[in-house]
Order: structure tokens, then sequence, then C-alpha cells
């Protein structure tokens, strides 16, 4: 197992860690980081893994979820000496920390947005998608007509403009899926076999689970604009944000 050390502290940026082990020649997996392996629409961090004993440096461009683990994959293999040796060596991990920062600022764009979806039409997420430079969701909506646009930009700015907290808890997995309004996906795609899940909360507005990392005020997101709108089909419509600065 990898301990998980963003879901404490979304601003963590540098971590000391061990290698468990080497699943191929360009992949390492540590007992603990910072890096947040893609999942849920927020793609993955990178990095670099520096070796503590002398000093050379890993680039990680890629880290993923496997049975508990999170994998970090490298831009290159690792050389032959470096290979046979490599587990047991403690790293010191660094997050890029720009790239890093705007999913963060996105992610909480689209909870900002999901949850004036959610309370105003009550209306679910179908799909979703962050990029470095736009994010998307995509709801259960029969139209989106200029007046419902105009409001949705208006009330997601208003959030955004009083600058509510935002924090992260975890509750009970068999209550919080009593909760209806705490996910908008459909129940069938909650994660199974957890004692726990964890919140993300605006405080006042709106509260989902989620396990990615976000800012800690909506007033770090930024003015948000809806830059497009799609149908997707019957009752499933597309918008897509992007973020100033």
């Amino acid at each position: 197992m990898t301990e998980l050390l963003y879901l404490q502290d979304h601003y963590l940026k540098e971590f000391d860690a061990v290698v468990v082990e080497s699943p191929s020649e360009n992949s390492l997996v540590l007992d603990r980081t910072a890096m947040y392996p893609r999942g849920g629409g927020q793609p993955s961090d990178r990095g670099t893994l520096t070796l503590q004993e002398d000093g050379r440096k890993m680039l990680v461009i890629d880290s993923k979820k496997e049975a508990g683990r999170a994998v970090h994959i490298l831009d290159s293999p690792l050389p032959a000496d470096l290979r046979s040796g490599i587990v047991g060596k403690q790293v010191r991990g660094e997050v890029d920390w720009p790239l890093r920062y705007i999913h963060m600022r996105y992610h909480t764009a689209l909870h900002i947005l999901s949850g004036v979806v959610y309370h105003r039409f009550h209306s679910r997420i179908t799909g979703g998608q962050i990029y470095s430079d736009r994010a998307r969701l995509d709801f259960t909506l029969t139209d989106l007509g200029k007046d419902k646009l105009d409001l949705i930009d208006s009330e997601m700015n208003r959030i955004v403009s009083e600058n509510l907290e935002v924090r992260t808890f975890w509750v009970n997995a068999e209550e919080a899926t009593k909760s209806a309004e705490l996910y908008r996906l459909s129940a069938d795609l909650l994660p199974k076999g957890l004692d726990k899940l964890r919140i993300v909360e605006i405080v006042g507005f709106d509260a989902q689970l989620d396990g990615g990392t976000h800012v800690a005020r909506t007033g770090e997101v930024g003015k948000i604009s809806i830059s497009r709108t799609e149908n997707k089909g019957k009752d499933n419509k597309r918008i897509e944000i992007n973020l100033e600065g």
C-alpha cells in the first residue's frame, strides 16, 4: 500500500519516501507519495524523484493507481546499475507545483459548477475531465438555454467572490451512501469495499464525495467562464469552463 499524502495536505510540494517496488524498468512504487495518481477525471501529477544517496534525479511523467499502490512512471528506463538495487533506496519527491495548482483550481471550479447545477436544476453528473487549460462536466440536463447559462455563470462567480473555505473530512461509507446529495455520479460507481469515504465541502454551499486535490478557498479559483457547451444526447449536456490567470 502507498500512503497518499495529498489526501491530507493538498499543498504539500515535497516529501521523503522509500522505494518499495520497481514493477518495470521505468516505474517505481513508493511507500508514500504526494503526487496525485490520475483518476476521477483529474490528470496525474508530474515531478521529480531524487536519490538521497547520490543526488541522481528521475523525472516522473505519470502516476496511476494499481491495487492500493501508486505507480510512478518515469520518462526513461532506470540505469542498469540502479535497477537491481533500487528497492529500499530513499528518495526526495518534488511535485510540479504549477501543474498541480492549476489542476486544484480547475477541480474546485468543477465542484462549484456541479454544485450550482445540482442545487438549481437537480441535475447529476454523467462524465467529466480536467485539463491544464480547461475542464468540463456532462449533466443530466434537457436544455442549456441562454438564461440558464447566464444563471450558472453568475452563481459560479458569486461562490468564487465569497471566498468560501474548502475543507475535507471522512465519513462512514454506509452513512455516505445513504446521503444521495453527497454523490453526483450514479450510486453503482461509488468505491467498493471501503470503510470510510472522503468528502470535499465548500462550506456553506455544497459537499461531495471526492478523492482529488483542491484549493483552500474558492477565491483561489479565480473568475470562471463558460467557454463551450455541447449536446451529448437526450438529457445529456456538456459544459466546458476556463479560468482566468
